[in-house]
């Protein structure tokens, strides 16, 4: 809390590691959050000495905010919670004593950088279409992709929910069986790459995302983590 001023109860919910702000707004409005007893409502502010709960829970506020890299394996799920108790990748951080969430998805059935963190202003930034960053994904698919199928991915393909914007596109493997490539795309639609895969007639075999803008996976094996340096962090509040 900063000193005697009152704080925007969202404001407040992701300084102490809940989510975005955005999504902070959202759980108020379900009426799970009370402020001294009583279900807020957005616009809410709290002050020193206030008690918070989020879900009958009390949330306090976290002083130190951490953004780590972390290769998500495959068949391991983004959300904080999961009717099937399948392997979330906060499981992953279970040694950390601060309450962490991924920022952003990535398909249960793909792999690779996912961030996760506390830090409420920085998810708010990456998720922002202000401050977009290219995501980068090796894929390999089934069958050739030919040179035409790859400029239509360039120019951008038509989906069952509209356009694609153009993607970067390098295909670093032809093969009668197999074709890998490197692809960048702007947006962050549900299951995209493999929806465009599929556009221009090939299956997905293998998706992993090797960088989300100046951030790289690099040697990061999957389930290993690491935290983002302080020029990793300041590039996602470059715009463009």
């Amino acid at each position: 809390m900063n000193g005697e001023n009152p704080l925007r109860l969202q404001k407040y919910l992701a300084e102490a590691g809940v989510a975005s702000r955005r999504k902070c707004e959202e759980l108020i409005k379900e009426g799970r959050v009370k402020v001294n007893g009583l279900t807020a409502v957005l616009g809410s502010s709290v002050e020193e000495g206030d008690e918070v709960l989020l879900d009958g829970r009390p949330v306090k506020a976290e002083p130190q905010k951490v953004v780590y890299a972390f290769n998500k394996p495959k068949n391991v799920i983004c959300t904080g919670a999961d009717s099937e108790d399948r392997v979330k990748v906060v499981d992953y951080f279970s040694d950390v004593p601060l309450r962490l969430y991924t920022v952003g998805r990535l398909d249960y059935d793909s792999e690779g950088l996912i961030f996760v963190t506390n830090d409420g202003e920085f998810a708010d930034k990456l998720t922002h279409p202000r401050y977009m960053k290219l995501k980068t994904y090796r894929v390999t698919v089934e069958g050739e992709l030919t040179r035409r199928e790859e400029k239509l991915l360039q120019k951008g393909v038509e989906l069952d929910d509209g356009p694609t914007a153009p993607a970067i596109v390098r295909v670093t493997k032809r093969g009668e069986e197999r074709s890998e490539l490197l692809i960048s795309i702007i947006e962050g639609r549900n299951r995209q790459v493999r929806r465009m895969m599929q556009a221009v007639g090939h299956a997905t075999v293998k998706l992993t995302r090797v960088a989300i803008g100046d951030v790289k996976l690099g040697s990061l094996k999957p389930g290993q983590r690491r935290l983002l340096t302080d020029e990793e962090r300041a590039s996602f509040f470059r715009e463009g």
